[in-house]
């Protein structure tokens, strides 16, 4: 049960800092995945919730989900570094999509899997 409010939480955080990247130049560090993405977390080792989905906000390249332990970017060419409460995650984002692979345990359980983007 943990695990998958980090897992949410994780997606949060994703979601919210890439749909900062899509809100344009408004500032001198703006990147071009700011803004609201679309993410699917599916698991494919351990016994942890199959799949979740969320939306997450990408700002200034950072990742940030309010009051969630998240931290994280996603660099100007598109690469996604995210850790939240002992779960991590990258991969790349590309134009409106993304894709990557995720690993964490809760109560000493581990596990992995892979995620999927998609700009709103």
């Amino acid at each position: 049960m943990r695990f998958t409010r980090i897992r949410v939480a994780f997606l949060a955080s994703f979601l919210v800092a890439a749909g900062t990247f899509a809100a344009g130049p408004a500032s001198a560090d703006s990147n071009a995945y700011d803004g609201l993405w679309n993410v699917t977390v599916v698991t494919k080792s351990g016994s942890c919730q199959p799949t979740t989905s969320s939306t997450l906000v990408v700002t200034d390249g950072k990742v940030s989900a309010g009051g969630a332990a998240v931290s994280g970017k996603v660099g100007r060419e598109g690469l996604v570094r995210v850790s939240i409460n002992g779960a991590y995650a990258n991969g790349q984002l590309n134009g409106k999509t993304g894709s990557g692979k995720w690993n964490g345990s809760s109560a000493g359980v581990p596990c992995s899997g892979r995620w999927e983007a998609s700009r709103q």
